[in-house]
C-alpha cells in the first residue's frame, strides 16, 4: 500500500490517458483493464449522453474497480456517479481510487442489482456485465458464482428495471452481444461501429 503522499497531486495527471489512471490501482487490476474497465476514450463518448444537465445521477451496472465513475465524475463534476458492484474487495479498490483523487460525487454500492431501486437514478451504463456467466476464461476472479441462468436471470431483471423508468431515460451500453432493452427504448446513436450504442426511452 503507497501513502497519499506518494501520489501525484494534479488529478489532471491522472486523466491524461488510461496508463495513468490504471495506476490507481494494484498490478493484478491493470492486469484486467484491456478487458473489462472501460477506455478513456469510450467514456468520453458515453458521458455527455448521459449527462443532461446539472444533478444528473448516472448508475454504472457492474462497475468493477469504478474506472468509468471516477473518470465521469472528473469530466462532469455537476453530476453525481454510481457504481454497483456485487464484489465488495472490487468496491474497496474504487473506493480508494475515488478517495485518492478526492472526487466528492462518487459513490460506490456494494450489492446486487436485483436489490438496486433504479428509480433513485436517471441514466445508465452498461459494459456488459454479465458475460462472465458464459466465458470459459479471461473472467476478472472465481470468488462469485457463474451459471448461463445467472447471465438470462440478471438480463431479465435488468430488462424489467429499465423498463419501469420514464420517458426519457438514457442508457449506453458497451460491447452487449445482443439488444436485449425493452422495445420503448429507441436506438438513437452508435459508435464505434456498433459496439456502443445509445438509448433513449420514448414512452
Amino acid at each position: 500500500m503507497h501513502s497519499a503522499q506518494a501520489y501525484p497531486t494534479t488529478i489532471d495527471y491522472w486523466f491524461r490517458n488510461d496508463s495513468h489512471l490504471n495506476k490507481l490501482y494494484p498490478e493484478s487490476i491493470q492486469l484486467l483493464a484491456a478487458r473489462h474497465w472501460t477506455p478513456l476514450n469510450i467514456i468520453q463518448l458515453v458521458v455527455p449522453f448521459l449527462v443532461t444537465h446539472p444533478g444528473i445521477k448516472v448508475l454504472y451496472i457492474g462497475s468493477g474497480v469504478g474506472k468509468f465513475c471516477v473518470a465521469g465524475a472528473y469530466y462532469k463534476p455537476y453530476a453525481s456517479f454510481y457504481g454497483v458492484e456485487q464484489r465488495k474487495d472490487l468496491v474497496d479498490h474504487a473506493e480508494k481510487a475515488r478517495d485518492i483523487l478526492k472526487l466528492q460525487n462518487v459513490h460506490f454500492i456494494h450489492s446486487n442489482i436485483v436489490d438496486l431501486d433504479f428509480k433513485q437514478y436517471h441514466h445508465f451504463y452498461f459494459f456488459n456485465s454479465f458475460y462472465e456467466n458464459l466465458m470459459d476464461k479471461d473472467k476478472i476472479d472465481e470468488n462469485i458464482t457463474y451459471s448461463t441462468y445467472l447471465f438470462n436471470y440478471y438480463h431479465n431483471q435488468l430488462y424489467k428495471k429499465l423498463k419501469g423508468m420514464p420517458a426519457g431515460t438514457r442508457v449506453a451500453t458497451f460491447h452487449c452481444i445482443d439488444d436485449r432493452m425493452p422495445p420503448d427504448y429507441h436506438l438513437v446513436d452508435s459508435k464505434i461501429g456498433i459496439l456502443l450504442k445509445f438509448w433513449i426511452k420514448v414512452l
